[in-house]
């Protein structure tokens, strides 16, 4: 038999014997699939389905006394890999990496004590990476900070400290030419040292966003946050920092009849990760901010 197909039959069986069926019990590496002991408590390697496809995958990954521990993935209802993140004690730990729907990374970074240390990066759907930074142990962003355009143009380049900028943040247009030199200590701007240059051919990006996104109404239902003051009561206008049942901020910025007019949305997963922060400004998406905590 010729070497190749030895190989690939052995292959076959190894696979069989990792993820095999024994009558109607699924079993995984020799664990029964979903499996609960004595106590009722979750052991072992579970996978989870879509109820609308029971055919099709949602998340899996192995439990320790009802404890997520290890790598669990998460799956999008049409079969492509939507997150790989670590678990430690039920807790995100460690390497992470969320994808878009087509396949591509979408982001990636190391996770301890729920906020992202070391480096991290943010990626365009397109593949171009969106943001490179890089945090501190308290989670801080610290050292050479970038942000990108979606055309893989540099668009602004500087050092942080302790989660501020510190001396020189450069811009650039997106066609590449040199937009500004703004000096900062401790996070505060020193306008006597910054230079604005202007741009004969470069469209400000902002301003188009603007005037092209989309009216976005984000309204607020009193029920399920708090100003996180007993004295502060929220009557849906004005401005203030808005924040869930869980007591992570949820929503900081003005407001009018409960609709978010300006300021941020900070939006978590199930697992109450922080995985986006989106901007409005005159009651429109305008983009993401930074996660930074």
């Amino acid at each position: 038999m010729h070497l190749l197909n030895k190989i690939s039959i052995i292959m076959s069986l190894l696979l069989l014997a990792t993820w095999s069926y024994a009558g109607n019990d699924k079993t995984y590496q020799s664990d029964t699939l979903n499996r609960t002991d004595e106590n009722n408590l979750k052991q072992g390697w579970w996978i989870y389905y879509y109820k609308t496809n029971s055919a099709q995958k949602e998340s899996e990954g192995k439990y320790e006394n009802s404890r997520k521990q290890g790598i669990w993935k998460r799956y999008y209802e049409t079969g492509t890999t939507k997150d790989e993140i670590n678990y430690k004690n039920n807790r995100p730990f460690g390497y992470y990496k969320t994808y878009f729907e087509n396949g591509n990374v979408q982001e990636e970074g190391n996770w301890v004590n729920n906020r992202n240390t070391g480096t991290f990066k943010r990626y365009y759907e397109n593949g171009q990476v969106s943001q490179a930074f890089k945090f501190d142990e308290t989670g801080k962003r610290s050292g050479e900070q970038k942000y990108f355009y979606e055309n893989g143009q540099e668009m602004i380049v500087g050092e942080w400290d302790g989660g501020k900028e510190a001396g020189l943040v450069t811009e650039y247009y997106e066609n590449g030419e040199l937009k500004a030199e703004k000096y900062f200590n401790g996070g505060a701007l020193d306008p006597a040292k910054t230079k604005v240059y202007e741009s004969k051919t470069a469209k400000d990006p902002l301003k188009e966003e603007i005037a092209e996104s989309p009216e976005k109404v984000v309204k607020v239902d009193p029920k399920t946050v708090t100003t996180g003051s007993k004295t502060d009561v929220f009557t849906g206008t004005g401005c203030t920092k808005l924040y869930n049942r869980n007591k992570q901020l949820e929503k900081d910025g003005c407001f009018k009849n409960y609709r978010l007019m300006d300021g941020k949305w900070y939006r978590y997963n199930e697992d109450g990760i922080l995985t986006k922060i989106e901007i409005y400004k005159g009651g429109r998406y305008i983009g993401d901010g930074v996660i930074e905590d």
